[in-house]
C-alpha cells in the first residue's frame, strides 16, 4: 500500500504562506481593473468596446512578460522572480498618479501594463514555486488552495473599488482623484511587501517536476541539458491553447459584470460592484470545494464537468431573465474557480527540466483575456446579455481538454 502524499512539509510552511499571499495581491488588481473599466466609461466618456482595452493592457502584459519572466526565474531563482514582480507591480501603481493628473486613458493603460507585467511575473513564478513545495502528487491541491486566496483578492478588489471609486455621492465619484489615491496606497503596500520578502530565507528545494535526486543549493533552478528532451508533449500544447480560451472567458465575463448588473438588473454601479465581489466569494467557495473534490475525482474529470456547467450558465445569463439569469452569472465564477489552476497544473505535469519554460508559455495564454472582452464589448454596446453567448466557445474548448486529457498524457491519467 502506497503512503499518501503530504500536502507540504513543515520546512516549506512559511514560504508557502508568503507565496500564497501573492495570489491574493494580484487577485485584488485583476478585479480592480474591471471596476476601472466601468469608471472610465463614465468619467472619460468611452464606449464599452474601448473600455475593454483596459483588459487588453492587463492581459497583453501577460503575453509580453511570460517568456522574459520565465527566463529571469530560471537564471536567478524563485525569490528573485518574486521580487522583480513586486517591484514592477509597485511602479505600475505609482504611475497612476501622473495618469490621473493627465486624465489620459492611454496613460492609464500604460500604467496598467507596467503593473500587469509585475502580476505576470508573479504568476509565472508563483505556480511552479507552489508546485515545488512538496510532492508532485499533491501539486494540484496546493495550486488550487493557493488560487483560492486569489479569489479572496478578487473579493477585496471590487469592494474597495465600489466603495472608493464607484460610490455615488462621494466627493470624487465623477473624477479620477479617488483612483489616484487608491493606487498610491496599493503601490506603497506592495513596496513594503517586497521589502519584507527580501528578508525571507527560502529553504533548499527539490522541484517535483524535475526528475533528479539533487536538491537546490539555494532557490536557483537546476541547470540541465535541455537539448536531451524536446518540449512537445501533447498535454502541454493543449493546456497552453486551453488556457488562452479559459482566460478569454474570464476576461469577458468580469469586464461586463457591472454593466450587466446596471443595465439588466437596474442596480447602481456601486451595488453592481458589490455583487461582483459576491461572485468572487462564489469563486472562493468553488476553489475550496474543488480542492476537496479532487481527493475523490480526478482533476481533469472535474474540469470537464465544471466546463459543461458553465455552458449551461452562459445560456441562462444570455436570456436576460432577471434574477434567474443574474444568479447564473454569479454561478459562472463558482464553476470557473478551478479552471485556471487545474489547466496550469495539468499542463506542467511530467515536463521535467522544461517545467519553467512550460509555465511561462501557459501564462502567455492569458492574453486571451485581453482580446475577448473587445469582441464581447462590440455586442454589449447593443445588448450586454447577448454578449454572454460568446464565452460558450471557450468552455467547449476547456471541456475538450479535460475530456481528452487521459489520451494526451497517459502517465498522469
Amino acid at each position: 500500500m502506497s503512503i499518501p502524499a503530504k500536502f507540504t512539509e513543515r520546512k516549506y510552511l512559511v514560504v508557502l504562506i508568503f507565496v500564497t499571499s501573492l495570489f491574493l495581491m494580484w487577485g485584488v488588481s485583476m478585479t480592480l481593473g474591471d471596476v476601472l473599466n466601468r469608471h472610465f466609461q463614465k468619467v472619460l466618456h468611452i464606449t464599452k468596446s474601448r473600455s475593454a482595452l483596459v483588459q487588453f493592457s492587463i492581459f497583453g502584459a501577460y503575453f509580453i512578460m511570460g517568456i522574459p519572466a520565465g527566463m529571469f526565474m530560471k537564471k536567478f531563482g524563485y525569490k528573485s522572480g518574486v521580487l522583480l514582480g513586486l517591484i514592477l507591480y509597485s511602479i505600475g501603481a505609482f504611475l497612476f498618479i501622473p495618469a490621473a493628473n493627465a486624465e489620459s486613458f492611454t496613460f492609464f493603460r500604460v500604467a496598467l501594463f507596467v503593473l500587469a507585467c509585475g502580476m505576470a511575473t508573479l504568476e509565472t513564478v508563483a505556480h511552479p514555486f507552489i508546485a515545488s513545495l512538496g510532492d508532485q502528487r499533491t501539486s494540484d491541491q496546493r495550486i488550487n488552495f493557493s488560487q483560492a486566496f486569489n479569489g479572496v483578492g478578487g473579493v477585496i478588489g471590487p469592494v474597495i473599488g465600489s466603495y472608493f471609486i464607484l460610490r455615488a455621492g462621494q466627493e470624487h465619484s465623477n473624477d479620477l482623484v479617488s483612483v489616484k489615491q487608491l493606487y498610491i496606497i496599493i503601490g506603497s503596500v506592495i513596496a513594503l511587501v517586497a521589502l519584507l520578502f527580501s528578508f525571507i530565507k527560502v529553504p533548499p528545494l527539490t522541484d517535483p517536476h524535475i526528475i533528479s535526486d539533487d536538491s537546490y543549493a539555494n532557490d536557483s533552478l537546476i541547470n540541465v541539458d535541455e537539448k536531451k528532451e524536446d518540449i512537445r508533449p501533447r498535454h502541454f500544447i493543449f493546456a497552453a491553447f486551453t488556457q488562452l480560451f479559459n482566460v478569454a472567458a474570464q476576461g469577458g465575463t468580469w469586464a461586463f459584470f457591472i454593466n450587466y448588473g446596471h443595465e439588466i438588473m437596474h442596480f447602481s454601479d456601486e451595488n453592481a460592484g458589490y455583487y461582483f465581489s459576491l461572485s468572487m466569494v462564489m469563486m472562493i467557495i468553488g476553489r475550496f470545494a474543488g480542492t476537496f473534490l479532487m481527493r475523490f475525482i480526478k482533476p481533469y474529470k472535474l474540469l470537464a464537468a465544471f466546463a459543461l456547467c458553465n455552458i449551461i450558465m452562459c445560456i441562462i445569463v444570455a436570456q436576460g431573465f432577471g434574477w434567474p439569469s443574474f444568479i447564473a452569472l454569479l454561478f459562472i465564477n463558482f464553476f470557473f474557480s478551478i479552471m485556471f489552476p487545474t489547466i496550469f497544473s495539468l499542463g506542467i505535469k511530467d515536463m521535467g527540466p522544461h517545467t519553467q519554460l512550460a509555465s511561462s508559455l501557459i501564462v502567455m495564454g492569458v492574453v486571451g483575456g485581453g482580446l475577448f472582452p473587445y469582441f464581447m464589448g462590440l455586442i454589449a454596446n447593443h445588448n450586454v446579455a447577448t454578449s454572454y453567448y460568446l464565452p460558450i466557445i471557450c468552455y467547449l474548448v476547456i471541456f475538450a481538454f479535460g475530456f481528452s486529457y487521459p489520451k494526451l498524457n497517459k502517465r498522469s491519467a
